[in-house]
């Protein structure tokens, strides 16, 4: 599929005997699951709000079902500390990378794909999460006033916070959480809070606030996102992905665009130029091969996007990347 293809006309039912769109009933949203703890059980390295207070720890590695495009009540801090991949966090397509630390909030849908997974999985943690609900802290602050000063914070979950530069505080401050309990869990909770409050070096990630809803299409709706990525740097159309879930171009395009706040094609392009700034920062192949391997078919297009996407040239955007990490890279073009 050509980066910046646009697509044909809507495909219509002419199957015979099909009911008209204007009398059909509404079809379900193909939302994201809604997490519960009676899944949440079934994984070892979650622990039960019994035993846990204000916070809640969650170490888990990869394949498993807790993986997939979903939201819950809670918030989420996540630290990625192995394996590279893509994050969907709301509308937010990126890549991810060890290090990773963002804070979801309650109702946002979020999943992490792994991308260089090796033969039967990791058993090791490649993800450490720290759960916790807006109630109890926002009855904490009754008390304590200086709770208040985290809440601008959590207010700006909503959207997906990705934190710089704390990768080393974050798993050192999740361990200390986690061989923590009583009153010392909470101070040592808050005051981790406090940290990533007062930190100036972070981004939104998702343009509006997405508020999943639960749905009985959740897994067809993770298979559509989890499709799309896997073949997102090959020739793929709008039909091609409607085809594989059965549905007409225009009912698929409708449904992707539910499912994750971006068209069809835009979540592909983002994919794409995610990729290769992945590529352009950590090797030194030529900005025109790189084009090719992520899925463009020509130059001036694949300029057009990364400059939209990424506010530079593909070039100036390897120089920068070689001035941040000291490499020397040859700025090829």
């Amino acid at each position: 599929m050509a980066a910046d293809a646009v697509p044909g006309d809507p495909v219509r039912d002419a199957r015979p005997g099909a009911v008209p769109a204007a009398v059909r009933p509404r079809r379900r949203t193909h939302a994201p699951a809604l997490e519960n703890d009676a899944e949440r059980a079934l994984f070892p390295g979650f622990e039960p709000t019994s035993t846990c207070g204000i916070v809640r720890c969650l170490a888990h590695g990869f394949p498993t079902l807790l993986n997939r495009w979903h939201y819950h009540p809670e918030y989420e801090l996540h630290l990625i500390v192995a394996t590279r991949g893509r994050a969907f966090v709301g509308d937010h397509v990126g890549a991810y990378e060890p290090g990773h630390l963002v804070l979801c909030g309650p109702g946002l849908p979020h999943n992490w794909l792994v991308d260089d997974l090796p033969p039967g999985g990791i058993d090791a943690p490649i993800h450490r999460v720290l759960q916790f609900r807006d109630e109890p802290l926002r009855e904490a602050a009754r008390a304590l006033d200086a709770v208040e000063e985290i809440f601008p914070m959590l207010d700006r979950a909503r959207h997906g916070i990705e934190f710089f530069g704390l990768a080393a505080q974050a798993e050192a401050r999740f361990e200390a959480i986690r061989a923590s309990h009583g009153l010392q869990r909470v101070a040592l909770f808050l005051g981790w809070l406090a940290e990533l409050g007062r930190c100036t070096d972070h981004r939104l990630l998702s343009a509006a606030a997405v508020q999943g809803q639960a749905d009985a299409g959740t897994r067809q709706a993770s298979e559509m996102i989890a499709f799309v990525a896997r073949h997102a740097f090959d020739d793929l159309s709008l039909q091609d992905a409607a085809g594989r879930f059965g549905m007409s171009a225009k009912y698929f395009s409708k449904r992707f665009r539910q499912v994750t706040g971006n068209a069809f094609i835009d979540f592909v392009v983002r994919l794409r130029i995610e990729q290769a700034a992945r590529l352009l920062a950590e090797t030194d192949q030529y900005v025109a091969g790189i084009c090719l391997a992520v899925g463009f078919n020509n130059v001036a297009n694949f300029n057009r996007h990364f400059m939209r996407l990424k506010g530079m040239t593909p070039t100036a955007f390897r120089r920068q990347a070689g001035d941040r990490f000291g490499d020397d890279f040859l700025g090829r073009a």
